[in-house]
């Protein structure tokens, strides 16, 4: 890919009338559980995102898990997922979206783990341009947020995406991808669904005390990607080693996501 041939992608802001029934509730019998109680807070959308996973032992990464958490298997091996995308429509309930604060790229890379019976993620990092969003999300969400030099850019189908995390050197991730099927949605039971149909997140703050974070969205649209990846130092900071196996990929679009606070679980590690 040409840089000079590619333009930042824009933010195409459809969340702006957020009293309005959220496009992500008009089909929630697809959840594993029911929605929370009480009212969602938070709206935000994931757009032109990759899904990479490879799959590692689950005794690999043990050590980076609170032992309140199970680690879960698919098939005798759990994954590591490596996610990047860019937010649109980041926003608290009722406030309409702002320049410069509720678009920006973002860097995931999650385990998958369980919590009396709700299946969930758990991040080891994640990575973003919007230093509000970084405070934010380290504050009152307890996750571990770090700021990064971040650029999506796309032609055509093909989008070429950089991260380089600040004052940490090595921790980088570049790649091109590109969307190579039609979109569908991941079948119960297969491994698709298993990665990318969790509704939940865990975090512990520094007390060490476990906190839920109910998310709900649509089905994922997926499609299979093309990718290369040029670099990738996001496990540089973990004993994680990847496999010599080739990784799973997966596209999505986009899909649009309302979140709950946070609630403190009865059980905390110490």
């Amino acid at each position: 890919m040409d840089p000079e041939d590619s333009r930042p992608i824009q933010p195409l802001t459809i969340n702006s009338s957020p009293e309005m029934k959220h496009i992500a509730l008009k089909k929630t019998d697809h959840r594993p559980w029911p929605l929370p109680d009480k009212p969602w807070r938070w709206r935000q959308s994931w757009c032109d995102l990759l899904f990479a996973h490879w799959p590692i032992p689950a005794a690999d990464l043990r050590p980076y898990v609170p032992e309140t958490l199970s680690i879960q298997e698919f098939d005798g091996t759990s994954w590591v997922g490596i996610v990047p995308f860019r937010m649109e429509g980041v926003m608290r309930r009722p406030f309409p979206d702002l320049p410069w604060i509720s678009a920006f790229p973002e860097l995931n890379v999650r385990l998958y783990v369980e919590y009396e019976e709700k299946p969930g993620v758990w991040f080891l990092s994640l990575d973003a341009t919007n230093p509000l969003a970084v405070w934010a999300a380290r504050k009152f969400f307890y996750l571990p947020y770090y700021r990064a030099q971040m650029s999506l850019k796309k032609r055509g189908n093909i989008y070429k995406y950089h991260s380089q995390r600040e004052g940490e050197n090595g921790i980088e991730f570049e790649a091109t991808y590109q969307p190579a099927s039609d979109t569908y949605e991941a079948k119960t039971g297969s491994l698709e669904h298993w990665l990318t149909e969790r509704y939940c997140l865990y975090a512990q703050n520094s007390n060490a005390d476990l906190y839920r974070t109910e998310v709900h969205h649509l089905p994922w649209p997926l499609q299979k990607a093309e990718v290369e990846i040029m670099t990738n130092n996001m496990l540089s900071p973990f004993d994680i080693q990847l496999p010599d196996s080739p990784p799973l990929f997966h596209f999505s679009s986009r899909v649009d996501v309302v979140i709950w606070p946070p609630e403190k679980l009865e059980t905390s590690t110490n």
